[in-house]
């Protein structure tokens, strides 16, 4: 890296000029446009730092750092005499931040150390925050370790990159370690330690850390307000959480938001919605949140109520709460509400960029419309992953292999890598397609062209494929060559294969596999017993049906749901609790008689 610098500022001009006068040169920086006298930028003989520094901060600032580096301007000004000061370092690593220059910033940290620089606050600073912008925690903890006398702002800046690094334990051990030296911590480094706590889910610590900020003194913000309650639900205590949202005098409507998300998350729906209404100020996270909350428990039709409301209240649906909606949706299986939303989507313009393209094929997709899917597909100017992803596994679900394979070839073609959600898809598209080479040779590719390393779900895709084609003895070798255990999903297709195919010794083992996985599950009886009866083995399969019943063991019921003027309606086996149970049982008997 330093030989391509150094060659590049050989090729540069040094033609010696007369007086550079600083405020015309910094006025054209600060215009942004071609300097008349652009020769004496490079020629650095009459100039000064103030000059060097302006250049270098202004590259910083427009990101002009393809053409000539900022090292190349920090090397030329000292091939010409001139010394740097602390702003030449900060200036240089800002710029350097800009363009992930890793190697530069090495370069510029010895040049730190070599001029004396490493002990000011102000350039270790800069250092530390270039290391931790670009994922280097150890370098940026070789740092601050070499200053003498770090003070708060340096402490809190290393805490929190071991926050952002996910590395809670290293980020509360330097906080021990910050107060065994006496310094006071603030409001901002009190709520990245309590964020720490929260990664590690450690209750006790976040406890302490309550009780010390109580005891200091320490005025208390809403942002640490926030943290605590954020803490207390992520360590698994929604009680702490609430009682000290009531106890708090802090309450905006970000302490409020985090109160009804914690709520959500632990699946409290009741206490959620009681503060939602309760809320004396309300904005679009806060509708966010209820429909994500709603939306991820199950309660659908709750979800796509509240963005009704929303719809007619004063806040506008941002892009997240459309996510949240159309996922709502497509989980509901939703579809007429959904071609709704769409449709308020293009009236509002909210889509020009195409972000909610792959949210509205995944909702066709799973509410059944895979024509219109693919229609949003073929229209959509984001041809991203997670587009290519969304069709692929969407026209793979409705069994279209073949076509899920030649999307899969153009996405390849488009230089567009496959990530572990599009192998399940391209797999699952060879499964009900019936794909067996296919399908092997995608599996080997993963590791092989992809550097992807197979997971479970992988796997069981393979053992559907080989299950399908009746290759049952090679489906039970791979699933005991897996890496890993195999669960009753994987054991259920293998033994579904083996009830098709009518092979009872496999049948066998499948069946005792699932049993040991969950003894409380009838249905790998129910297969078993199935296939003696197929085979003539009527005495085991009248004993198994009996160990049934002795047990009381009974079968999840099955379901079906339907869409009438956009609300699902939901019925199960032998359940009479719709409210309109006898309308509909007295119109299907009008229905078969006239059939008959």
């Amino acid at each position: 890296m330093r030989a391509c610098v150094q060659q590049r500022f050989h090729q540069l001009p040094h033609t010696r000029f007369s007086f550079l006068h600083p405020p015309r040169i910094h006025a054209y920086t600060v215009a942004n446009v071609e300097n008349p006298l652009a020769p004496t930028r490079e020629n650095y003989a009459y100039a000064n730092v103030f000059l060097w520094n302006t250049m270098i901060r202004k590259q910083a600032e427009n990101g002009d750092i393809t053409r000539d580096t900022p090292l190349l301007y920090y090397i030329q000004g000292l091939r010409t005499g001139l010394r740097p000061n602390g702003q030449t370092f900060m200036y240089l690593l800002k710029a350097l931040v800009s363009g992930k220059n890793v190697n530069e910033g090495e370069e510029v940290h010895a040049s730190v150390v070599r001029t004396g620089f490493a002990s000011s606050e102000f350039v270790s600073g800069a250092l530390l925050g270039f290391y931790v912008a670009n994922g280097f925690t150890c370098k940026a903890r070789q740092v601050f370790d070499e200053m003498p006398q770090p003070g708060l702002v340096l402490w809190t800046l290393m805490i929190r990159a071991y926050v952002c690094q996910t590395l809670p334990g290293e980020a509360l051990e330097l906080f021990r370690t910050m107060r065994g030296v006496g310094v006071m911590p603030d409001m901002v480094a009190i709520a990245t330690v309590v964020s720490a706590c929260g990664l590690l889910g450690d209750l006790g610590f976040a406890k302490t850390m309550h009780c010390f900020v109580e005891k200091s003194g320490i005025e208390v913000d809403a942002f640490v307000c926030s943290s605590l309650i954020n803490t207390y639900g992520e360590c698994g205590s929604l009680d702490d959480a609430y009682r000290f949202f009531r106890e708090t005098a802090m309450k905006n409507v970000v302490v409020w938001n985090t109160m009804i998300h914690q709520s959500l998350e632990h699946n409290n729906l009741e206490l959620g919605k009681q503060l939602f209404d309760s809320m004396p100020e309300r904005d679009v996270a806060s509708w966010n949140s209820m429909i994500r909350g709603f939306a991820n428990v199950g309660q659908y039709e709750e979800a796509l109520a509240l963005f009704h409301d929303m719809e007619i209240s004063v806040f506008r649906p941002n892009t997240l709460t459309l996510l949240s909606t159309l996922s709502a949706c497509a989980s509901h299986g939703a579809l007429e509400a959904g071609a709704w939303i769409h449709s308020y989507v293009n009236n509002n313009d909210l889509n020009r960029d195409g972000s909610l393209d792959s949210s509205l094929i995944d909702m066709y997709s799973k509410c059944g419309d895979i024509a219109k899917a693919v229609q949003i597909f073929e229209e959509s100017p984001r041809r991203d992953l997670i587009t290519w992803t969304s069709i692929i596994c969407g026209l793979a679900m409705h069994g279209d292999g073949k076509n899920a394979l030649c999307y899969f070839s153009e996405m390849n073609e488009s230089q567009v890598s496959p990530d572990e959600v599009t192998m399940v898809g391209v797999l699952s598209a060879c499964a009900h397609a019936g794909l067996l080479e296919q399908g092997q040779g995608y599996f080997q590719s993963m590791e092989k062209v992809f550097g992807l390393v197979p997971k479970i779900e992988h796997y069981g895709c393979m053992v559907d494929l080989l299950g399908r084609m009746g290759c049952l003895k090679e489906a039970y070798d791979l699933i005991m060559g897996m890496p890993m255990e195999a669960n009753e999903i994987i054991w259920g297709s293998f033994l579904s294969a083996c009830r098709v195919y009518n092979n009872v010794e496999l049948g066998e083992v499948a069946a005792k596999r699932m049993l040991e996985l969950d003894p409380h599950d009838p249905w790998g009886r129910v297969m078993l017993s199935n296939i003696y009866a197929e085979d003539a083995k009527y005495d085991r399969s009248m004993g198994l049906r009996k160990e049934i019943k002795e047990k009381r063991l009974k079968k999840s019921p099955g379901c079906s749901s339907i869409e009438v003027n956009g609300s699902v309606h939901g019925f199960l086996v032998e359940d009479n609790s719709h409210p309109c149970y006898n309308e509909i049982n007295s119109m299907l008997e009008k229905i078969e008689k006239l059939m008959n």
